[in-house]
């Protein structure tokens, strides 16, 4: 079982303005942004990361930076599949007025429909294959019983969370993902498990690996779900 850590950037000034920054150069974490971060890192502290793979992008760069710092030993690795969604001419405009574009209620409510308008911009089917190919190859890549975070950006980390939850990407937009919130999957050999969404507080010291006992369940059981709930993933062995 693989499990990854989908990690949003903290806020930048352009979240402030409310500004599509996209791969917009120099988009840099602002004062709120690395508090946050500063305060995910506390949380993560007790977790031991295999590695960090992050967005080539200022904000993701930053934020990867922070939650690695006084951390030597935890890999980096950069991979551009990760990075925001390719919004062509929509980029550096204001959200505000993106809102009366035609296309807006398109991306809203048929987003595995909308190809973003301009000469680079991408389809959002595009973006999610881009992504959980890059996530399936990074578990591939770690193994069994690794533990990892990804940083990335909002609407690529919600449709790699529709992809985990088996939902078509024109509900994505039903999930909500903050700056600076961890997001975790699991992934096992028969199905992956949305274990936290858009966590922005909670104690995230279940995700250090516990001792095996004798009472260590069956080698298929990671793959199943619990009837009737379970006792919670924070108790599990």
């Amino acid at each position: 079982m693989t499990t990854v850590l989908l990690v949003r950037h903290g806020r930048t000034a352009a979240n402030g303005a409310g500004i599509l920054a996209g791969w917009t150069e120099g988009v840099a974490l602002d004062d709120t942004g690395r508090s946050q971060v500063a305060a995910l890192a506390t949380r993560l502290a007790p977790v031991p990361l295999r590695a960090v793979v992050t967005s080539p992008l200022q904000r993701c760069q930053e934020t990867a930076a922070i939650l690695l710092d006084g951390r030597p030993d935890i890999a980096l690795k950069e991979d551009e599949r990760l990075g925001e969604v390719r919004y062509g001419d929509w980029s550096g405009q204001e959200l505000k007025k993106l809102a009366k574009e035609p296309l807006w209620k398109v991306v809203q409510s048929h987003p595995s429909a909308m190809t973003f308008p301009g000469e680079d911009g991408e389809s959002m089917r595009d973006m999610q294959a881009r992504a959980v190919s890059a996530v399936r190859e990074w578990n591939a890549a770690f193994g069994d019983d690794a533990v990892y975070a990804v940083v990335s950006h909002g609407d690529v980390i919600k449709a790699v969370l529709a992809d985990a939850l088996g939902m078509h990407l024109d509900q994505f937009q039903r999930i909500v993902v903050d700056p600076a919130s961890v997001s975790v999957i699991s992934y096992t050999a028969l199905r992956p498990f949305v274990v936290r969404a858009n966590d922005v507080g909670g104690d995230l010291s279940f995700l250090a690996p516990r001792k095996k006992t004798a009472r260590r369940r069956r080698k298929t059981a990671d793959s199943d779900a619990a009837l009737g709930g379970g006792i919670g993933s924070s108790e599990s062995a």
